[in-house]
């Protein structure tokens, strides 16, 4: 029985990788160690030949099949100029992601258009026509989310405090911005420092309406009957609002003045109107449109600078008051500080969508056209704007509800 069991041995052994620590494990584990076997092995793994050592030893068994060779993974300090080195790898590495975005890389995942309105107004049927066409030119999801209140400001605000990086957008009536400084100084944001403008893809005039009855077609007629009547004509309009400025700013020329009625919304001032109950507004094509083609209002002028399309035969406003225009110019922002690639990529994607003539029908329905202006241009034209709104409020003494 000595033979075999000799020979079962070495095989352990042979296997183990002819050590004698590890020889002396697999021994230990078929039955008791001779002493002077005992004595070698400890010496052996005291002192392995050729430096080597074993690959676990008796108390290790329980632990996973390793080595337990420490190695160093810290070299010796560096030199300072290798610090330096690795500081400017280290910069270089997180600056990446906006370098790709510069590169091309946006956008990689979903875009927010926030919308500062409820669901169903002219902001919002825009918003969702872009996100969709959008997402066909990126390949990648782009949803609109309303976050309506403070008069537009809710949603501004949200989309100037994110983060710049172009995955949160903001459509809204640019009058939003160029007028609220003035009239709300505590907005909690700065429209001009934390946001920048991306592109115009929709300007929608107002249309001067009065009530069928009252005996004025045009503009001059209308002040007329302002000094003939006795009063002044009634004026719906929200406060503090594009139509209420522009409405103060026509009737100062014409050397009237109007009896401003507040509304919470342009819609309601025009239900008014259509009742007879007031005697003009000023509204967008969009709104005021059906109620013209249905014969309960009537316009008498658009404040386009040149006769618009989705209101055939009606006189501009700038024909009789030199460079007078008003309207609604829907903005897409961003926020400040977004890549100038990512604005630009932006930019040449929505002026390409509203280019298209199955989009610019589209926009006609909606009685908008598409505005040529870049993004330089319209921060200029914000700039003024904002000035010249600003100027109105004060010397009229406008306030917000």
């Amino acid at each position: 029985m000595a033979a075999p069991r000799a020979a079962e041995r070495a095989r352990h052994a042979a296997h183990l990788g002819h050590h004698p620590g590890a020889a002396g494990a697999a021994l230990r584990l078929h039955g008791p160690e001779h002493p002077a076997a005992a004595a070698r092995r400890a010496a052996a793994e005291r002192d392995p030949p050729g430096g080597l050592r074993p690959p676990f030893r008796q108390q290790d068994r329980r632990l996973p099949m390793a080595s337990t060779r420490q190695t160093s993974f810290f070299p010796a300090a560096p030199s300072r100029r290798a610090l330096g080195l690795g500081a400017a790898a280290l910069l270089a590495c997180a600056a990446l992601p906006l370098q790709a975005q510069d590169a091309g890389g946006y956008p990689n995942r979903m875009i927010r258009i926030i919308v500062p309105n409820p669901a169903g107004g002219t902001s919002d049927v825009l918003g969702r026509l872009l996100a969709r066409e959008l997402g066909e030119v990126f390949k990648q999801s782009v949803i609109v989310e309303n976050k309506a209140g403070g008069n537009g400001h809710i949603g501004a605000a949200f989309v100037a405090k994110s983060a710049p990086d172009g995955y949160n957008l903001l459509l809204l009536d640019m009058s939003v911005l160029t007028i609220g400084p003035s009239v709300l100084p505590q907005l909690g944001y700065d429209p001009a420092r934390e946001l920048t403008p991306v592109a115009i893809p929709a300007y929608s005039p107002h249309l001067l309406v009065v009530r069928q009855d009252l005996p004025a077609r045009n503009i001059d007629e209308l002040a007329a009957y302002a000094r003939t009547s006795g009063r002044p004509p009634s004026f719906g309009t929200p406060l503090a609002s594009i139509s209420q400025l522009a409405g103060i700013l026509l009737a100062q020329d014409r050397g009237f003045a109007f009896n401003v009625i507040g509304y919470k919304g342009g819609a309601q001032a025009l239900a008014d109107l259509a009742g007879g109950q007031i005697d003009t507004a000023m509204a967008s094509v969009l709104a005021t449109n059906p109620l013209v083609h249905s014969g309960k209002i009537r316009a008498i002028a658009v404040t386009s600078a040149q006769p618009f399309a989705a209101a055939p035969g009606v006189p501009t406003v700038a024909s009789q008051i030199p460079n007078f225009v008003t309207g609604s110019w829907q903005g897409l922002m961003a926020p400040s500080g977004t890549p100038p690639a990512v604005l630009d990529k932006l930019q040449s994607a929505v002026r390409a969508i509203v280019a298209r003539p199955d989009i610019g029908k589209r926009l006609q329905e909606l009685g908008s056209e598409p505005s040529d202006m870049n993004r330089q241009q319209i921060a200029a034209w914000m700039q003024a704007e904002t000035a010249r709104w600003g100027k109105v409020v004060r010397e009229n003494n406008v306030k917000a509800e």
